[in-house]
């Protein structure tokens, strides 16, 4: 029996699905509401035969044999029976995840892996006092997991080594790329950097130095194109005759432009209304548009996806 999934919530869980049936492992998604699951395995049938026929589907199998793995199951002990892995995919509130893991610690054996999807929440505080807590990981995807395969693996400080090779070697068998955080802490990797652009581009607008649609030019057709394939340790190895070299040539001038870095920002006020009024007529926020651009979104995705992976690494 493959990966089962307590409480699965929306389209991480789903693609988390997907993704581990793409691999040939059985699941089982669980939720205390059947409806959450029906509606579930039709929204996964519907996407997987749309990216069979695009062409795009993961794995060697066909959609048809990869939905024969997916079933549901609205009772948490049923569901984990025999499972290797457990992903949960709750909403990112620590108390309810606690919740979930209170309630499998006691019925689990003591070989499956129990991982959460959280972006933020620290493993010390979801799996404490968990009498399986060498079992237990964060695993946290980037949305939408099943286009950009990012995950960032997040032990607690007592997670057995073995727990984290287990779920570093699965990802890798279903396409994903796990990426090892090696201690705790806030915001894990992906979202202190995420959080480190977003608030100098917040400061460039509120500061009147850019506009919000050419700020966002910045990182599409600028920074984001050379990130895609390297990433900025490598463009700064990249950018010289080598890393030493870099930092000899530009560090006076990094730090000069860090020191002129303002204060975090608020996120509110008259900026807010700013960037909102650009987005919207970019992208108005009704929920069909933003649909419809978050499908664009994916398809740009999911052609990158394939080109990097048609471009040899050398």
């Amino acid at each position: 029996m493959g990966p089962a999934f307590p409480e699965q919530d929306g389209l991480i869980g789903q693609s988390w699905a997907m993704l581990f049936a793409s691999g040939g492992f059985k699941v089982k998604l669980c939720d205390i509401e059947q409806q959450q699951i029906t509606n579930a395995l039709e929204n996964i049938r519907k996407e997987m035969e749309l990216l069979e026929q695009s062409g795009a589907l993961k794995g060697s199998l066909g959609a048809q044999e990869q939905l024969s793995l997916i079933s549901g199951c609205s009772d948490m002990q049923k569901a984990v029976e025999g499972a290797i892995h457990i992903q949960e995919c709750v909403p990112e509130n620590l108390e309810l995840k606690k919740k979930i893991f209170v309630q499998l610690d006691p019925v689990i054996d003591d070989k499956v892996v129990i991982s959460s999807s959280s972006s933020c929440l620290l493993p010390s505080k979801l799996f404490a006092g968990l009498t399986h807590v060498k079992q237990c990981i964060v695993a946290h995807p980037v949305n939408p997991p099943y286009y950009v395969p990012l995950v960032e693996l997040v032990p607690h400080p007592e997670t057995d080594p073995s727990t984290v090779d287990r779920t570093h070697a699965l990802m890798k068998k279903i396409g994903q790329t796990p990426i090892r955080i090696q201690k705790e802490i806030d915001g894990f990797a992906l979202n202190r950097i995420q959080y480190a652009i977003i608030s100098e581009a917040w400061r460039l607008v509120d500061e009147g130095v850019v506009s919000p649609s050419d700020l966002d030019l910045v990182m599409s057709d600028g920074l984001g194109m050379r990130y895609a394939f390297v990433g900025p340790l490598e463009t700064m190895h990249l950018n010289a005759e080598g890393m030493l070299s870099y930092c000899d040539r530009y560090s006076e001038s990094m730090r000069h432009v860090l020191k002129t870095f303002g204060p975090i920002p608020e996120f509110s006020g008259a900026t807010v209304q700013k960037v909102n009024q650009a987005m919207c007529e970019k992208v108005p926020d009704d929920p069909q548009h933003l649909a419809a651009r978050r499908k664009w979104r994916d398809q740009c995705l999911l052609r990158l996806y394939k080109l990097k992976r048609e471009m040899p690494s050398e």
